[in-house]
């Protein structure tokens, strides 16, 4: 069984842990406190982050790497387009919630909120949570642009870059950070992705001290 070294509310390890679970791979997940800079932990990636993948005999970091191998070594279903136009559109919106959305959204109120309390940083800086709320608003109607003029992030069917965003939103739903009213097709591509069977063990987080909000796990919102 291939084993993922994660944090439940980290972006990054969602979206490998949707994109095996989408492919029906068997993963047995163990969390891990990457900051504490275990000896262990840090013989696997070196990096130090998370998340990380032992799999076929390999241990790889790197989510970007990770969902790449996986696509590659199990293709079906398909996350990633045949047409290389598409996969680059695909690649450009993975992109763009793990680099643009993460520095602007994820890392300024998932990270303030609940990282530092977690990891004894600290408290919340006020001023990066009032950045990312206003971020989150030009992310939220940039994919309603999206959604407006496709089925998917990235075109007509689902794949890696909607795992990326959603991972995000996730986690950031999560702590009540996504105001689902500004965008009722943004919600409903939400609704329409947290069903996936994909989506359970993620809807089944639960860290401590953080308790989700009620519509969190529920489907129907």
């Amino acid at each position: 069984m291939a084993r993922l070294f994660h944090v439940p509310l980290s972006p990054f390890c969602r979206k490998v842990r949707l994109s095996l679970a989408e492919k029906k791979i068997e993963v047995e997940l163990v969390e891990e406190k990457y900051w504490e800079q275990d000896a262990d932990f840090m013989r696997r990636n070196p990096a130090g982050k998370v998340p990380v993948l032992r799999i076929d005999g390999i241990m790889m970091a790197e989510s970007a790497a990770i969902c790449e191998y996986v696509e590659e070594t199990r293709p079906d279903p398909a996350l990633m387009p045949k047409d290389p136009v598409a996969r680059q559109e695909v690649r450009r919106l993975v992109g763009w919630f793990d680099d643009k959305f993460h520095h602007e959204v994820t890392s300024k109120l998932l990270y303030e909120r609940v990282n530092k309390k977690v990891m004894g940083q600290g408290y919340p800086d006020s001023g990066n949570v009032k950045a990312g709320a206003r971020a989150i608003k030009y992310h939220l109607d940039y994919m309603t642009w999206l959604l407006d003029h496709r089925r998917w992030l990235a075109g007509d069917v689902m794949t890696l870059a909607d795992f990326a965003a959603a991972a995000h939103m996730s986690a950031l739903d999560y702590i009540s950070d996504v105001d689902w009213n500004r965008s009722e097709v943004v919600r409903d591509w939400y609704a329409k992705i947290k069903s996936r069977p994909a989506f359970r063990s993620i809807l089944a987080d639960q860290v401590p001290g953080f308790p989700p909000p009620r519509h969190y796990n529920d489907l129907d919102f």
